[in-house]
C-alpha cells in the first residue's frame, strides 16, 4: 500500500457530560468519557499499524479547543484537524474532499466505537479500493463503521437520515442511483448505549488473556 492512501479517525475529545451521552445512564459521565477515551487509544492502535504499509494517518476531532489538546492526549505523531461545522454527513464530505485535494487517491473514514475493527479489515478495506468506488463497513445497528472512496462523492452524504437504523439503507440506495461499484466488509458492532457495553468487555478479557498468554 503506497503513501497515496489515508484513514481518517474521527473522534471527540473525551469531556465529561459531552461524550457518548447514551452510556451516561449506566457508567456516569466521567465514565462514559473515560470509555471513549480507551476506545479511540484502541482504534489509534490498530490504525497505526498501517503504517508500515506506508498509510497516512489523519484525527478529525470535534470538542477541543485546539490540536495540541489532542496531540497532548494521542501523541504527537499524528495529523490532527478540527471537524468543522455541519451535521456527520457534511464533515465527514469536508474531510475526504480536503484529503483528495491533497492526493490521496483511497481514503477511509472510520470512527472509534466499534472495537472489533482491526489492522486486517482496515487492509481489506483499502485493497478493495483498488477496484471499488465505495467500500462499507455495515453495523449491525443499521449504520456503518467504515466509509471509503477514491474520490469525494458528496452525494453519498445528502439526504441521509443520521443516527439512525437505516444510514447503510440509504447510502446504499444512493450508491446504487449513482452506478458506483461497491465493497463490503464484516458486520461488526457498535458501541453506543449501556447493552452494548459487554462488547467492550468481552475485548478486555481477550485482551488480559493475550497478555497472559505472552507472560
Amino acid at each position: 500500500m503506497e503513501s497515496s492512501a489515508c484513514t481518517i479517525v474521527f473522534t471527540r475529545y473525551p469531556t465529561p457530560g459531552k461524550t457518548k451521552t447514551r452510556l451516561i445512564p449506566a457508567l456516569g459521565a466521567a465514565g462514559a468519557a473515560d470509555l471513549h477515551r480507551q476506545m479511540t487509544e484502541h482504534t489509534l492502535a490498530q490504525v497505526r499499524q498501517l503504517r508500515a504499509d506506508g498509510v497516512a494517518i489523519e484525527v478529525h476531532y470535534a470538542g477541543a479547543k485546539s490540536d495540541r489538546e489532542l496531540a497532548d492526549w494521542l501523541g504527537k505523531d499524528l495529523v490532527y484537524r478540527a471537524q468543522g461545522d455541519g451535521d456527520l454527513g457534511e464533515r465527514m464530505a469536508f474531510s475526504l474532499k480536503n484529503a483528495v485535494r491533497a492526493g490521496f487517491d483511497r481514503v477511509i473514514i472510520i470512527g472509534t466505537d466499534c472495537p472489533g475493527l482491526n489492522t486486517d479489515i482496515l487492509k481489506l478495506a483499502f485493497q478493495q479500493l483498488r477496484d471499488r468506488d465505495v467500500v462499507l463497513g455495515p453495523a449491525i445497528d443499521g449504520g456503518y463503521y467504515l466509509i471509503g472512496l477514491r474520490r469525494c462523492i458528496s452525494e453519498l452524504f445528502v439526504g441521509v437520515s443520521w443516527g439512525t437504523s437505516v444510514v447503510r439503507q440509504q447510502t446504499i440506495e444512493i450508491a446504487t442511483k449513482l452506478g458506483l461499484s461497491m465493497g463490503d466488509l464484516p458486520l461488526l458492532a457498535d458501541i453506543d448505549r449501556p447493552e452494548d457495553l459487554p462488547i467492550w468487555e468481552q475485548i478486555i478479557r481477550d485482551r488480559l488473556s493475550m497478555v497472559d498468554r505472552d507472560t
